[in-house]
């Protein structure tokens, strides 16, 4: 059995505030193309999960990588990918990983932007600048911030020769359409939706309530530890836009001898970010009283509070427990 180590992130409080990971594979971003991937394919790079790795680990071509890794270069050119994010958004910073590459990690990397129905080709003039050539480091990851308005859907990521990257993330706005009188899943990660700030999360982080789709296992949720202390356990998530709540969805799948008894939530309208919101939260409205949840279960509560149009939802699980997914239906403000 391979033994392996994980990647942990230094950068959480940087990025918490520049958006959802636009190249995040849960929401359908993909690697369409590249020069070359022969140690690893391009798309372990938009894991969203932290590399890992596995020091028995051997494949056909060589040492298995969590991420993209291309072969040695023998000329002078180097090597692309090209990158369709999971939604089209304005971006903020572009985090760029090399986590367990140490002599194959890429030693630059530049990224480039375009938008529209299809990416042009990875020759083409059509690509716009986005972050220009930057040096690398191995085993270590750095954030580049980004000053651009423009909208983009897809990337062009050069590395120089040749190398390794283990994870890209691409921090952002993601640009909704919607159509009046639909409801959407304001706190959905494709939709903007954001895990802010949290009590405990030993088994899970927050922002998998937000993820599409059914959770494929409990470490697809939010989990916390076993409380051995009055209280209960919390998590803020920021809404993708503002809006009116409507309905408001939580699943308990895979939960079974974990799950949390009662669920209760708040909300706020809040119209500065930069305020203190762990405490702030204390006094926020409730949007929904508490409720009972059961096992491996669905649950759709459609009687709200009218607290009109609210930015940020506090959850609140009583005592300790894991959700698998949250989702809150309603209308953005126009």
């Amino acid at each position: 059995m391979d033994i392996y180590t994980e990647a942990t992130s230094e950068l959480t409080e940087q990025t918490r505030n520049l958006g959802v990971n636009l190249a995040d594979e849960r929401i359908g971003a993909k690697a369409l193309s590249c020069s070359d991937d022969f140690f690893a394919s391009a798309q372990r790079m938009l894991n969203h999960l932290p590399a890992r790795f596995y020091p028995e680990r051997y494949d056909d071509n060589g040492k298995w990588m969590d991420g993209w890794e291309s072969r040695r270069r023998r000329d002078n050119g180097h090597d692309w990918c090209i990158v369709e994010l999971g939604v089209a958004g304005i971006i903020n910073a572009i985090q760029v990983d090399t986590h367990f590459f140490t002599g194959n990690f890429a030693p630059a990397v530049k990224v480039q932007g375009a938008n529209g129905d299809q990416p042009p080709t990875a020759d083409s003039d059509q690509w716009q600048p986005l972050l220009a050539t930057h040096s690398l480091s191995g085993n270590s990851e750095q954030l580049f911030e980004v000053s651009s308005e423009q909208q983009f859907r897809f990337l062009k990521v050069s590395i120089f020769p040749d190398g390794g990257i283990s994870r890209l993330k691409v921090f952002g706005k993601p640009c909704v359409s919607h159509t009046p009188g639909q409801q959407i899943d304001l706190i959905a990660l494709q939709n903007g939706g954001q895990g802010l700030a949290y009590n405990d999360s030993h088994y899970g982080h927050p922002n998998n309530l937000l993820s599409p789709g059914d959770a494929a296992n409990m470490g697809d949720g939010w989990e916390t530890r076993r409380r051995r202390e009055p209280g209960n356990d919390w998590c803020i998530i920021a809404l993708g836009q503002k809006g009116i709540a409507e309905a408001i969805e939580v699943y308990t799948t895979h939960f079974k001898g974990n799950f949390p008894p009662e669920v209760s939530i708040q909300a706020a309208c809040l119209e500065h970010s930069d305020i203190d919101l762990v405490p702030q939260s204390l006094y926020w409205q409730e949007l929904l009283p508490k409720q009972a949840l059961a096992a491996d279960s669905q649950f759709r509560f459609e009687e709200l509070a009218s607290l009109g149009p609210i930015t940020h939802l506090k959850i609140n699980i009583y005592p300790d427990g894991g959700l698998a997914r949250v989702r809150l239906w309603g209308q953005p403000e126009a």
